[in-house]
């Protein structure tokens, strides 16, 4: 089911990763008990390779290559 979506949808799902690892250590800065903290981080990190993967997933081996190209090229 992944396959067939598009490229674009592969970037901005991978692109959601970003925030949520940002999200996911920034928590630490909040001024909450450790116990909350812990679950936070659990909830944001997992989140953000939930959509890591399936980003990575949707664009397949020639999408991430794609990417790659792109970033060399700078």
């Amino acid at each position: 089911y992944l396959t067939g979506l598009s490229f674009r949808t592969g970037a901005i799902v991978l692109f959601f990763c970003i925030p949520f690892y940002i999200l996911s250590f920034a928590q630490a800065l909040l001024p909450i008990s450790a116990v909350w903290k812990g679950v936070l981080w659990f909830i944001l990190f997992g989140t953000a390779k939930i959509c890591q993967y399936t980003g990575i997933a949707i664009l397949g081996i020639e999408g991430v290559k794609r990417i790659k190209r792109r970033f060399a090229k700078k």
